[in-house]
């Protein structure tokens, strides 16, 4: 089988990720249970009168596909491939919202058609006028990996050469107010410094759009290696430890062989015990990062990881504001990605130096 690389990246979060001749190098810090991606200079990409009719959403995934098409140096690619857990909220709310206040009569179509999961996918598509194959997973908190994990089979056996990969989430009003009812939004405000440690369960909520462009072909502005990746819809707190070193035999690899480990840490006391028996046990001597307290908690903010794992690979630095431990790596070439949403839908991503 081929091997699979990741060629380029782009990120739209809460930070200024956007840009990728940068490395968090500047920091938006906030305080606050919700926080919004900072938006690029949609114009750059988009006609405005386009933009106009786009929910928030759509244009970050637009956007994001466009600087990681650029980047990877090509015009199309073979497949289009997202991942959303919740789809396009804000068209969602708005025809919810007008069914109920123009009593199921006289609706327009428009929200709803821009209300489905893959609207994003669709109108990369249609921008780049490629017909290839068009999927969207929505698969809750692994909704991406399973994106990347068919755009990695089908690189691996040949059906395709380069796969666009991407992560998408938006904030809505009403949704976000369910789970602030439901306590998946932590109580009270929280700053960057004091996430891990606030002690009260919930998250900070966020939205965002990570891109990728795949290949079974290694360009000059490869990233890293797609080595291996798997998913678990339910996993045991105690049998964590013994299936991440099944994962790393599986791929010939030992615990001391991860240069780096990349934690999904939320700041939720109920579930970062996940992380900290990991981080206290069998990666207790291996460099530990963490990214949730710089872009919050959405169903594909794992994305993010693998932006910040990419990011690592190829510039061979780790920007202190994601440090958890003090265990410098000399040389970084292989990462682990390991992410879980609540206890459930975990996932870990191994990338490897190109």
């Amino acid at each position: 089988m081929k091997k699979v690389y990741i060629n380029s990246i782009a990120s739209i979060s809460p930070q200024k990720t956007f840009d990728n001749s940068t490395f968090l190098d500047e920091i938006t810090h906030y305080n606050d249970t919700v926080i919004f991606a900072v938006d690029p200079d949609y114009k750059q990409y988009i006609p405005p009168a386009a933009a106009r009719r786009m929910a928030k959403g759509i244009k970050m995934g637009v956007v994001a596909s466009k600087i990681a098409m650029n980047e990877a140096g090509i015009e199309t690619v073979d497949a289009i491939i997202t991942g959303t857990g919740m789809g396009c909220m804000i068209d969602s709310e708005k025809f919810v919202g007008a069914i109920i206040d123009n009593n199921e009569q006289y609706l327009t179509p428009t929200s709803f058609i821009q209300s489905t999961h893959n609207t994003v996918a669709g109108q990369i598509a249609l921008g780049m006028e490629c017909k290839a194959y068009n999927f969207t997973y929505v698969h809750s908190a692994i909704s991406f990996e399973s994106a990347l994990l068919d755009a990695k089979m089908q690189l691996e056996t040949n059906e395709a050469q380069h796969i666009l990969v991407g992560g998408v989430e938006e904030l809505g009003e009403h949704t976000t107010k369910v789970h602030r009812v439901i306590n998946h939004i932590k109580p009270e405000p929280v700053t960057i410094s004091e996430v891990l440690n606030s002690k009260t369960e919930g998250a900070v909520f966020s939205e965002g759009a990570n891109f990728f462009v795949v290949s079974n072909e290694k360009k000059q502005s490869c990233y890293a290696e797609l080595v291996a990746l798997e998913t678990f819809n339910t996993l045991k707190k105690e049998r964590v430890s013994k299936t991440i070193e099944n994962f790393l035999e599986e791929n010939n690899l030992m615990i001391s062989d991860i240069d780096v480990v990349v934690f999904g840490n939320n700041g939720d006391v109920d579930f970062d015990n996940y992380y900290n028996q990991l981080s206290e046990g069998i990666f207790s001597k291996t460099q530990q990062v963490f990214y949730k307290h710089l872009v919050g908690e959405n169903n594909t903010i794992s994305a993010f990881g693998v932006w910040l794992a990419s990011k690592m690979l190829k510039t061979q630095t780790i920007p202190k504001i994601v440090k958890i431990n003090e265990i410098d790596s000399t040389k970084i070439k292989m990462v682990l990605c390991y992410n879980q949403y609540r206890g459930q839908n975990h996932s870990l991503v191994l990338l490897k130096k190109c």
